[in-house]
């Protein structure tokens, strides 16, 4: 019998739903963008949220999840007692071409 988890399975937004405001807004805040560059370089599924070195408690991490999630970014599921994401990388590319590739450059 599979393990069920106490919380409530996170709802995602396609980025196909998403406004390029509510996408840019997201991708402009320091620690969100630092999850979004570290899940870029991170096999899909493999980072469980506490895994994150930024500089903000569990309910702000949350936060920026939610964000993330609502912005179309990061699929998110449960593993036992972990939440582990993904990157929407092609998804988000086909909405918005070249924006994610132009916020993940380092200069």
């Amino acid at each position: 019998m599979a393990q069920q988890s106490h919380r409530a399975a996170p709802e995602h937004t396609h980025p196909d739903d998403v406004p390029v405001l509510t996408a840019l807004a997201a991708l402009a805040d320091p620690v969100r963008l630092t999850l979004v560059r570290e899940l870029a370089s991170s096999a899909e599924w493999s980072r469980a949220c506490g895994s994150f070195d930024v500089p903000v408690g569990k309910a702000a991490l949350s936060h920026h999840f939610t964000v993330l999630r609502g912005a179309g970014l990061v699929e998110q599921r449960d593993e036992g007692p972990r939440r582990v994401n993904r990157l929407r990388r092609t998804e988000f590319n086909a909405r918005f071409p070249g924006l994610l590739d132009l916020v993940l450059r380092e200069d």
